[in-house]
């Protein structure tokens, strides 16, 4: 199959998000699509959430995710809050089951507008991370960068949330910290031996957190859910804050926020908006698209 499908352009907290509807189709958006999107201004984007039809009964959608580099990503709280409004505007519903290679996500659409999205139980086994070596308490790894006597980051707190996460404590706004000079380095550190994203979390109050990540396969990004519910449940697990905290995104527009409630269930719930930007058609094979807003399609392939 070549043929177009619809698309719709979407964020959450300013997280890029391209929402693919290829329900009733057999095929798959492909790598080479996803980098040539990620190519184009107007399309630049962090995940692509492509909706394919449900493959397990008592769930609503199988739901492909990809990276800007095309490398598929096992979870993305910001972009399942996309899909979940996409869907309520499409059909009125408010409740959803998705199935990912994470597993099973349920969320619901609020009467605010706001979307929450039940990410699952947080895995701290080191091989589960996964590490590539072993830590008894991976709450704090031995990990840093900057000088041995006088790190700049150091002793990151690291779990799965679905994908791996390292999330380093910080003592003052991490806007002011130089995360795209580090965050590849530590992204692609040998003890991660699938990547990891990398967060900076600053504690501002044992309800509140500051938070700035760079992302596994997406790099400097304006947001990351799943990063947000992995500090969450870090700085509770450490004891920094209670099990339910507000994390303002600092990257984010206006410095947006997420709350993150890591249940007694051990279930990370994230809640936070999803906004529609604008739709169109995308040939998910190669990644030619054109736009449509207002009824008015605007040729829009390079």
């Amino acid at each position: 199959m070549s043929d177009r499908v619809e698309f719709a352009v979407m964020n959450g907290l300013g997280n890029k998000i391209l929402v693919v509807d290829m329900r009733g189709r057999t095929d798959r958006v492909t790598p080479t699509a996803a980098v040539a999107l990620a190519a184009e201004p107007a399309t630049a984007f962090d995940q692509i959430m492509a909706i394919h039809d449900p493959k397990v009964g008592g769930t609503d959608a199988y739901i492909d995710i990809l990276n800007c580099d095309g490398s598929k990503a096992q979870a993305c709280g910001n972009g399942t809050r996309c899909v979940v409004q996409a869907l309520a505007s499409e059909t009125g519903r408010k409740s959803f089951t998705f199935q990912t290679i994470a597993g099973i996500l349920n969320a619901v659409e609020h009467q605010d507008g706001t979307i929450s999205v039940d990410m699952g139980k947080p895995v701290f086994a080191w091989d589960k991370i996964p590490l590539s070596e072993e830590f008894h308490d991976t709450s704090r790894i031995e990990l840093q960068i900057g000088p041995i006597d006088a790190p700049i980051l150091h002793s990151p707190s690291a779990m799965s949330m679905g994908n791996p996460h390292a999330v380093f404590w910080v003592d003052r706004d991490p806007m002011t910290y130089d995360l795209e000079r580090f965050g590849p380095l530590l992204e692609n550190h040998p003890i991660f031996p699938e990547k990891a994203n990398i967060t900076l979390a600053q504690v501002t109050s044992k309800t509140s957190m500051v938070t700035r990540t760079w992302e596994r396969g997406a790099g400097l990004t304006l947001a990351c859910g799943s990063a947000a519910c992995a500090a969450g449940v870090s700085a509770a697990r450490t004891g920094r804050t209670e099990r339910k905290v507000t994390i303002t995104v600092a990257s984010s527009p206006n410095r947006g926020t997420l709350t993150i409630d890591w249940r007694a269930d051990d279930k990370v719930v994230m809640t936070g908006p999803a906004e529609w930007e604008w739709s169109g058609m995308v040939d998910p094979a190669t990644g030619d698209w054109e736009r449509d807003e207002s009824g008015q399609a605007e040729a829009a392939t390079p």
